[in-house]
């Protein structure tokens, strides 16, 4: 019960740095400019490691790898912690349980953009996120909108989308299972 606690302390703390360190990379990858209070919240909360993580790692391509970085290193310790409590640790262990669950979360994120977009579709299309939002997911809902037309006005590219990632999701969550 001990070690339940314990790990949802761990992966809450970490789900949290991890997932806005993963956002600021996504905002700066499709250039969407955050709304004031979402950019404060996220600079704020994730420029104690991005910034000293820049003079190391330059932006390449116009991505923000110190971010990216940074998400991989918040996920890694957390792994590292959860794996020495239950006597797993091993480098190749936390290197490819990490690089796991660093894709699980970003399809985690993903998802949870897509469910905010259809939500401020339904309840308030004009609500002052619904813009950004929207903009985060355009990327990865456009390819899918040029080919699933609208059905009676609906736009169902966000469900399959949803499908994709939760298939996403179960794979690597059946590669995690293997890992150990």
């Amino acid at each position: 019960m001990l070690f339940g606690i314990f790990t949802l302390i761990i992966d809450a703390i970490a789900g949290v740095l991890a997932g806005v360190l993963l956002l600021r990379f996504w905002m700066q990858a499709v250039r969407v400019r955050p709304p004031i209070s979402v950019a404060q919240f996220t600079f704020q909360l994730s420029d104690w490691l991005v910034k000293p993580l820049r003079r190391i790692i330059p932006g390449i391509g116009g991505y923000d790898w110190a971010s990216l970085i940074g998400a991989f290193l918040i996920v890694a310790l957390a792994t590292a912690i959860k794996l020495e409590i239950l006597g797993f640790i091993s480098v190749e262990a936390v290197l490819i349980q990490s690089l796991l669950r660093l894709f699980l979360w970003c399809l985690y994120g993903l998802t949870g953009l897509i469910v905010l977009e259809v939500i401020f579709s339904w309840i308030n299309p004009h609500a002052p996120l619904a813009p950004f939002v929207g903009a985060l997911n355009d990327p990865l809902l456009r390819p899918f909108r040029r080919v699933i037309p609208l059905v009676g006005g609906i736009d169902f590219s966000s469900f399959v989308v949803l499908i994709l990632l939760q298939i996403g999701m179960q794979l690597i969550g059946r590669l995690m299972l293997l890992g150990i």
